[in-house]
């Protein structure tokens, strides 16, 4: 792509001019009308017989702009005194295909070249007619050679599957915002089998990009041009892998080729058929020329449509020279993919409620199912991202006053500040606490639930999916308060559409009255889970997270 990396110009390749530049004369055979485009050091003559000359506005991902630019640079002859005239302009797809949808057609592109045709899918009803390609680039994971090498991806590449169990730092570009981002999910997903356990490696994925501790695209493909064997892994185009190396005067950065193929950027050629002012023999002209620069293209980093190597490809740049497998990514699941990412964008506002009775000292793994609830609780807390919100609550029996809960952190964002500290980490040291706070007398669950599900009502975001996180050992065994009947009752007759709250119950541990937490969840439209280890909780807050609706 080149989006990402810190370079003044992506258009070549270290010590090789970007657009042949030992020839005088480039000539570009247009295809289709038969047309020749004439490229010269002196173009006075072409405008001295351009006495009518037709603009064509052309807009190009960023990264293929230099590149265009080049190729449109002297007006084409049309005949009879006209000639086509390019104004180039170069715009992230995602800002194009906004204007696609809202503006005037004589405010439009004549000619588009986004970097993927997922672009067009997107589109909707806009009338686009692709006219062929300028260019690929197959999508690749970047690292640093010493990290490939310690991975063991020299010699047996991963799945796009196994890239995410590492544990290395994964450097996610713009999920949706960026068409690499957007392909590295979806093959992510197509690698894992498109079940759940598929959707909530992309929850993961989805919740690690929006950490602030996770690499940014450009820092993750700088380090991996330093060489060290630590350097994180991203998602990127192989012509990125090029540009960044060569800005950095570096051959250190490689592109590791996933093992089940790679989706690939295609550059497509888009006619706007909204955009319908102008001469249409001059928007053919421009789309002739850029559909016949497979030399250019290779020249500047690229592949060719043919999927021929760019210039310079080899094991001593960090890119191959044979083409990848392609892998065809599914239309139908990226379309809901789609769907799924627009739905995570919205940021989570969790108040969990986990049970302190003295039930939960009962041996679990290697301690008790206190210390299994603080660990795996602690451990999902690192998941998250700080636009995210949380509050805790620990409940058994009559903890204060008459009350079977106390609050141990009121409802903020995690990146809010809590007293000299960060909501997040005054979450993580109460957590710590749990095991500390065990009290005999009973579990005063169904009290509670009712209690948190209308303390998150009246906290409530309207900018964010609002929850109550109930995590359990027992079941209710107090006696003085609401059963379950009138709980489930109340809680249906207070649900309010303007500020839904959803309860995810967490069963921890046999004994956990599973029944009475699915009966919670679907009077509010939540879930119910078992967990027995810290990974089951995990894999619980990825699956409420995705199936949050």
């Amino acid at each position: 792509m080149g989006r990402h990396a810190s370079t003044p110009s992506r258009s070549g390749i270290a010590g090789r001019p970007a657009l042949l530049g030992g020839l005088a004369v480039l000539l570009v055979a247009a295809i289709g009308l038969g047309l020749l485009w004439w490229q010269t050091g002196d173009d006075t003559a072409d405008a001295a017989d351009c006495g009518d000359r037709q603009t064509v506005r052309v807009t190009v991902a960023p990264e293929v702009g230099p590149l265009v630019e080049e190729l449109l640079a002297r007006p084409a002859p049309l005949g009879g005194g006209a000639c086509a005239v390019a104004e180039v302009t170069a715009e992230e797809p995602l800002q194009t295909l906004a204007s696609v949808g809202a503006l005037d057609a004589d405010a439009l592109p004549q000619v588009w070249v986004p970097d993927s045709s997922l672009w067009a899918a997107r589109a909707g009803g806009a009338d686009l007619e692709a006219a062929g390609s300028l260019a690929s680039s197959p999508l690749v994971l970047a690292t640093s050679r010493a990290a490939a090498d310690q991975l063991g991806w020299t010699t047996t590449p991963p799945t796009w599957g196994q890239a995410l169990g590492t544990g290395r730092p994964l450097a996610v570009p713009d999920l949706a915002a960026s068409a690499e981002g957007l392909s590295a999910l979806a093959a992510v997903r197509q690698s894992l089998g498109g079940g759940a356990d598929a959707d909530n490696a992309v929850v993961a994925a989805v919740l690690a990009a929006g950490r602030g501790e996770v690499p940014s695209p450009a820092d993750a493909l700088r380090a991996g041009t330093e060489g060290g064997a630590d350097a994180p892994l991203v998602p990127v185009s192989e012509q990125e892998v090029l540009a960044a190396n060569t800005a950095a005067g570096s051959d250190s950065l490689v592109a590791v080729y996933p093992s089940d193929g790679s989706p690939s950027l295609d550059y497509p050629v888009l006619q706007v058929g909204a955009a319908d002012t102008g001469d249409p023999e001059a928007v053919d002209a421009v789309v002739a020329t850029l559909t016949a620069a497979g030399t250019q293209a290779r020249a500047a980093g690229f592949r060719d449509q043919q999927g021929a190597a760019p210039d310079g490809a080899g094991p001593e740049t960090g890119v191959q020279e044979a083409a990848p497998a392609s892998l065809e990514l599914d239309a139908a699941a990226l379309q809901g993919l789609l769907g799924r990412l627009s739905s995570l964008a919205t940021p989570s506002r969790l108040l969990t409620v986990i049970d302190v009775s003295t039930s939960m000292s009962a041996p679990a793994g290697d301690g008790t199912r206190a210390t299994l609830a603080r660990d795996a609780a602690k451990s999902a807390l690192t998941l998250l991202p700080d636009s995210y919100s949380g509050g805790v609550w620990a409940f058994a029996y009559r903890l204060d006053g008459d009350r079977d809960y106390v609050e141990l952190a009121p409802l903020r964002q995690f990146g809010a500040d809590a007293g000299g500290q960060t909501q997040r980490e005054l979450i993580d040291a109460q957590f710590d606490s749990l095991p500390s706070l065990l009290s005999p007398g009973g579990t005063g669950l169904y009290d509670t639930t009712l209690a948190a599900v209308r303390a998150a009502r009246d906290a409530y975001d309207p900018s964010s999916v609002n929850s109550v996180v109930l995590i359990t050992d027992g079941e209710n065994d107090d006696d003085t308060g609401i059963g379950l009947d009138e709980l489930l009752s109340t809680l249906r007759a207070e649900a309010d559409p303007e500020r839904p709250v959803k309860v995810v119950g967490i069963a921890l541990g046999p004994d956990a009255d599973q029944g009475a937490l699915q009966q919670i969840a679907d009077a509010t439209g939540g879930a119910a889970y078992a967990a027995l280890d810290p990974e089951d909780l995990q894999g619980v807050l990825f699956d409420a997270i995705r199936r949050r609706g």
